[in-house]
């Protein structure tokens, strides 16, 4: 064992932190709210396609998804390449309206189309659906901090916790959108850096040349990525997973305040959408590097011995996959790959954490709490009392982030990913029926009835979900979950009586 000490560790996050206080110092001195919910609309799209890779990927993907590959092989590629086709949608329907708008936070475009109460319901699901994605992702790097460096100082979990996100908090509260364009850049750099080392280093310590290293993954167990044989009934076949794909990349890209505020910081639609289109590109190879680590570290540890890692869950031990590829980046391959790997995990982690701790606050600012852009005037709030509000409420939303990440702690009984996804499949669904109805049906709602209709349909959702192999003759729904939950938000509306005039679409 070539392990990485504690000390060591703890003075690469601190280095790693200044480098971020300094560019959150230039870009953040003289930023107003402009600056912070959407960088006065000049970001070069570019850094914001860099970004977007490490935000889209995130701790999750860093972690969970090499380790997810023993079980489910390459079949997580099906699902990337259904998000191909959201990203067109995303690029040609979605980004269009949202600057022909002028819009700061997308869910505005609802306001105008059914009314205040439907507004209010699309931006309330999205804080939902973010508060629990980020602490999921923020809990991914709070366990390895905890088990390969806090546990040796015997600092609790909470103490992690709070150090975790109190970084963030310190690095965003000023410039928000700003800085974050720029600091997402220098994170995904780091992320990709760490996982390209660590397949370089594999093959120097099996002796694979490149050829060899491929010869050696797509002769495994592991590398089948499409599925067709067993029919619907899989959780893996293709068509399912095409579909999922492309309504997860609508709803938790193209309908996401997170996501979509760094690209409404572009300096015009042209280019938000060149953006987009590198950016698609890019994912599909980055997501194919992850898997491919994947198979790597699966055939690395079975050459050296390596155990997986297990975990007890109400009494049995399980695979820990999630700590597959911190164990072998900290303990076997040497310090230079066991750095890298830690600023790759941080940076994975912090570069769609911060955006999301910046996307919460802009989006109760504004759909909450009312925020306009013309803030002055007779009758209006000051600049200054706002930007004093927006920092409140930064506070606010890292408290909930800290608890939540502590409840996750004590519960978790199995792979991130997997829970990612679930989760989003009941929060983003209300937002994929609302939008579909908006842009697909020529006729105005009874908007007080809305949030009745969003909140029955995740609930109907999991009952389906529950029984499913009763109902449906042993059919299991996976990633596909979340379009049943858009299809009954949408025909829940459809139900509802028409009122008064349509809305702009």
């Amino acid at each position: 064992m070539e392990q990485l000490s504690a000390g060591l560790i703890l003075f690469v996050v601190a280095a790693y932190f200044l480098v971020l206080l300094t560019i959150s110092y230039v870009t953040g001195r003289k930023a107003d709210n402009t600056d912070f919910f959407i960088a006065g609309r000049q970001s070069p799209w570019y850094l914001v396609a860099f970004g977007m890779i490490g935000a889209s990927l995130s701790g999750v993907t860093f972690i969970s998804i090499p380790g997810w590959v023993s079980a489910n092989q390459f079949s997580y590629m099906q699902t990337v390449f259904g998000y191909l086709i959201g990203y067109v949608v995303i690029a040609t329907v979605l980004m269009p309206m949202y600057y022909r708008m002028n819009l700061t936070s997308i869910y505005t475009y609802l306001e105008k189309r059914f009314g205040v109460e439907s507004y209010k319901t699309g931006a309330s699901f999205f804080l939902l659906s973010r508060v629990v994605q980020a602490s999921f992702r923020l809990y991914l790097v709070a366990i390895v901090l905890q088990k390969f460096v806090m546990d040796n100082y015997g600092i609790p979990i909470w103490v992690t916790v709070f150090l975790t996100i109190l970084l963030i908090w310190i690095y965003t509260f000023r410039g928000g959108i700003k800085t974050i364009v720029w600091t997402d850049t220098l994170q995904t750099f780091c992320m990709l850096a760490a996982v390209i080392l660590t397949v370089v280093v594999i093959g120097n310590r099996l002796e694979y040349s490149i050829a060899e290293l491929y010869e050696s993954v797509r002769n495994s167990s592991y590398s089948q990525m499409f599925f067709f044989e067993e029919g619907w009934s899989d959780k893996k076949n293709f068509f399912k997973q095409i579909l999922a794909g492309a309504s997860i990349a609508i709803v938790m890209t193209g309908l996401d305040q997170d996501m979509m505020q760094k690209n409404l910081s572009c300096r015009n639609i042209g280019d938000a959408q060149k953006n987009m289109f590198w950016f698609s590109i890019v994912l599909v190879f980055a997501n194919l590097l992850f898997l491919t680590l994947g198979a790597l570290l699966y055939i690395y540890a079975e050459q050296i011995g390596i155990e997986i890692p297990t975990k007890l869950v109400d009494g049995i031990v399980k695979p820990d996959t999630d700590l597959l590829y911190p164990t072998v980046a900290l303990h076997y391959m040497g310090p230079t790959v066991g750095i890298v790997f830690i600023l790759g995990l941080i940076a994975a982690a912090y570069s769609s954490a911060d955006s999301a701790l910046t996307a919460l606050t802009t989006s109760f600012c504004i759909d909450i709490l009312g925020f306009k852009e013309e803030e002055e005037g007779e009758g209006s709030t000051t600049q200054k009392d706002q930007q004093r509000t927006r920092f409140l409420v930064h506070i606010g939303f890292s408290v909930l982030l800290f608890f939540i990440i502590l409840i996750f702690y004590m519960i978790n009984d199995e792979a991130v990913i997997s829970q990612l996804f679930t989760v989003a499949g009941y929060t983003y669904g209300p937002l994929l029926g609302l939008y579909a109805f908006g842009f697909m049906l020529d006729r105005s709602i009874n908007d007080q009835l809305v949030p009745y209709i969003c909140v029955a349909s995740p609930i109907f959702t999991f009952f389906i979900n529950t029984y499913s192999e009763l109902l449906f003759f042993g059919y299991k729904f996976s990633f596909e979950l979340l379009i049943v939950n858009g299809l009954l938000t949408f025909f829940g509306l459809f139900l509802i009586p028409e009122r008064g005039e349509v809305a702009e679409k």
